[in-house]
């Protein structure tokens, strides 16, 4: 048998992370050689968390974070919703947005190759979670706003711990008016955006191919009314126009009273500051948002699982 102790399973299993049965068996095999143990917990938490990575990871948390001028989003999924209520993911994501908010830029794979608090690298330590936690995570999306002189207010609705949570909002107040008046705007446009669901600042923001879609769309229905062709280009201008109105931030009418357009919202709380105050930017991430999930058969995974 293996000279190791009791306590170097216990060193082992804090090291790595690993169960107890997996650390004993590890030293077993590397005659209680403890750093070769860790080697081989390691190299085969490597190729388990390979295996998990092709697996739909749509559930997860949306952290956000804000210092002085600036702030930032992540999206960091995971396969169920029950690990997002995991104590060592929450203290992933929370600790990926704060390396996040520290470095420029909106790239994933260079903030997966950012120093991770601790030691390491993020990506790194995005692996190890994945052996350790049993399933599939990915950080999928990063966006970061900033102003001159200003504000960030951010904003999590349905938070499920401090700043974590499936929606995040960020709004970006560029003026020199009081922190105080700026913030309470801040968060009532938060407020706005999580509902209301934007998907640019302004018209010319919107995505080129969703517009065309639009357009196509707009065409067929035209076309079957029957009308004549200079009537029916008039119908799909319209049509056209009204999207991108319900669709840009700056032209939505506010939640809060569904008839003030969201830039004469902003304006008039310039005018009552006494200094013009402008909607420069915001972040909405929705959790596994345009992420495909997959439908599973519970009774055939059991099945599956019984038949070994």
């Amino acid at each position: 048998m293996a000279a190791y102790t009791a306590a170097d399973v216990k060193n082992l299993r804090e090291r790595t992370g690993a169960g107890m049965m997996d650390c004993k068996k590890a030293l077993d095999d590397n005659a209680g050689d403890f750093e070769a143990a860790v080697d081989s917990l390691k190299a085969k938490g490597l190729a388990a968390a390979a295996k998990k990575s092709s697996r739909t990871a749509a559930e997860g948390l949306v952290g956000v974070a804000v210092e002085g001028t600036k702030g930032v989003a992540v999206e960091v999924n995971s396969e169920t919703d029950f690990v997002a209520k995991n104590d060592q993911f929450q203290d992933f994501v929370r600790k990926v947005t704060a390396v996040a908010l520290a470095q420029d830029g909106d790239d994933v794979e260079t903030l997966k190759a950012a120093a991770y608090p601790g030691g390491g690298t993020v990506g790194e330590k995005l692996t190890d979670n994945v052996a350790t936690i049993g399933e599939n995570q990915q950080i999928r999306r990063i966006k970061s706003v900033s102003v001159s002189q200003g504000v960030v207010v951010p904003y999590m609705h349905n938070a499920q711990a401090p700043n974590l949570g499936k929606i995040g909002v960020l709004v970006a107040l560029e003026s020199d008016a009081g922190a105080d008046v700026l913030e309470a705007l801040g968060k009532q446009l938060a407020m706005h955006i999580a509902a209301a669901f934007p998907q640019a600042l302004d018209a010319d923001g919107l995505d080129a191919e969703v517009i065309a879609r639009e357009r196509k769309v707009a065409e067929e229905k035209a076309a079957e009314s029957g009308k004549p062709a200079e009537v029916q280009a008039k119908m799909v201008d319209g049509a056209v126009r009204k999207y991108a109105k319900e669709n840009a931030l700056l032209s939505q009418l506010s939640v809060f009273d569904n008839k003030t357009p969201i830039a004469d919202f902003v304006a008039q709380a310039g005018k009552q500051a006494g200094t013009p105050i402008v909607l420069k930017d915001y972040v909405r991430f929705q959790l596994g948002e345009g992420i495909e999930k997959e439908a599973t058969d519970f009774a055939a995974e059991v099945a599956a699982a019984v038949a070994g």
